[in-house]
């Protein structure tokens, strides 16, 4: 079975053709080292408009069947950034962790970090516990900061992943160590 992994770009210029996406290219390099699973990359790159944004969500974890949703973009406190309240209209249960660490590991780089509203939540995909679901995780726009931050919550999201119903995901333990509890 091939993992499906969303990348979604939201973004105003990037939609336009003004500049090549390198923040969703950087979600994209930063999976293809860190996982051995063979995996899919489900792309969308839409402008910073909420409703574009939901439908979009939508569509990639209940029609598409990806398992995780990353996605890069409209984090910040500017009026157009609304990626947040778009992933979280859309999530069944928020993942407050995930957005609380990737803010203190960029706190120790830039004192604006604080300004940045990562956030993480998963969607079911349907009613049924078999239908499965994704977590979906917002990352700040830039590719140096998406880095940093994915590296600091990507350990949990295997396990994350499985106890939602999603594929196995492995890493390679080389570069990146994903967490499972010990089985007794």
């Amino acid at each position: 079975m091939i993992a499906k992994i969303g990348v979604l770009t939201a973004s105003d210029r990037a939609h336009a053709g003004v500049y090549d996406d390198a923040s969703g290219q950087a979600i994209r390099d930063c999976l293809a080292e860190w996982l051995t699973t063979k995996h899919e990359i489900v792309y969308r790159l839409v402008p910073d408009e909420r409703a574009t944004i939901e439908a979009a969500l939508i569509e990639l974890v209940d029609k598409e069947g990806c398992c995780l949703v990353v996605t890069t973009g409209g984090t910040g406190p500017a009026r157009r950034d609304v990626t947040v309240e778009a992933t979280l209209a859309v999530c069944h249960k928020p993942m407050p962790g995930f957005g609380e660490l990737m803010r203190a590991v960029s706190l120790k780089s830039v004192p604006t970090a604080i300004l940045s509203r990562q956030e993480a939540g998963i969607r079911y995909a349907g009613a049924q516990e078999s239908d499965g679901g994704a977590l979906l995780v917002n990352l700040p726009g830039s590719p140096r900061a998406i880095r940093e931050c994915l590296e600091a919550v990507m350990p949990a999201i295997p396990y994350c992943v499985e106890l939602i119903g999603g594929p196995y995901l492995e890493t390679d333990p080389a570069v990146l160590v994903a967490f499972r509890p010990k089985k007794k």
